[in-house]
């Protein structure tokens, strides 16, 4: 359901409990603070494949920013060119599966959430009509949360955005079947969508050029083509710094 950000720039600040907000723990094998700093590194500099081979390592982790560091990492390996269709969806579930130990080691991480939200809608690509629009409901149960835990970050806003947007846009079957499955099926509006937008934009401008991107296109859905213009201007001369800005500003 989701164009995923190669993209969504969340690195974690350092805070109270050391760098990262992660602690080293007692007998611990390995240093956890060490590899996510590292691997901070390597997604800064947009190493998506060394970034993957440092954190698979690392798999079996019991610290939840380690892991959704990892399914971000598994995602963003899927979305490369050189990824054959099989391997895509293996990372997909292999995604899914990370988020979701992160969220069972802490629930009130807000990476997590959004990690487990962006993919299982992944996954719901290979499970069919039925499995992707029930899972729309949790989605945005995650995104949500993933907002409340933290306000500041703007990509969370930007998914409630696509996430309004993708339903807006719904085909006409598609909400036909919704309604035969669903007493209340998911709903939204592109204006819902277009406040969403605003807002990441408001909490961190130009942080993405698919935020910039949907402005554009939410404001043709909505026939103000001045609008459009200058959004989708601004989409086109986005710097690119990973495969998918270039897309974007193709």
């Amino acid at each position: 359901m989701f164009c995923r950000k190669t993209y969504l720039n969340v690195i974690s600040t350092m805070d109270a409990e050391g760098i990262n907000g992660c602690t080293k723990k007692a007998n611990e094998p390995y240093s956890a603070c060490k590899v996510i700093e590292q691997a901070d590194y390597l997604y800064g500099s947009g190493e998506t494949e060394k970034l993957y081979r440092l954190l698979v390592q690392h798999k079996n982790s019991e610290d939840a920013e380690l892991l959704w560091r990892l399914a971000r990492a598994s995602r963003d390996l899927a979305q490369l060119s050189i990824t054959s269709a099989e391997e895509k969806r293996q990372l997909a579930y292999d995604s899914l599966e990370y988020a979701k130990r992160a969220l069972e080691k802490n629930e009130a991480n807000s990476a997590a959430h959004k990690w487990y939200a962006i993919c299982l809608s992944d996954v719901g690509d290979y499970e069919g009509i039925k499995v992707k629009i029930g899972n729309a409901f949790v989605i945005k149960e995650h995104f949500e949360r993933a907002f409340e835990l933290n306000p500041k970050d703007a990509t969370s806003v930007h998914l409630m955005g696509v996430w309004c947007y993708s339903f807006a846009e719904l085909p006409w079957y598609q909400r036909k079947i919704a309604a035969m499955l669903f007493a209340t099926p998911p709903t939204s509006t592109y204006e819902e969508a277009l406040r969403y937008f605003h807002m990441a934009e408001e909490a961190d401008p130009n942080f993405y050029s698919k935020n910039l991107l949907f402005l554009g296109k939410t404001y043709l859905k909505l026939n103000n083509k001045k609008m459009a213009l200058l959004w989708l201007s601004k989409a086109k001369d986005y710097p690119a710094h990973t495969e998918e800005d270039k897309q974007v500003g193709s």
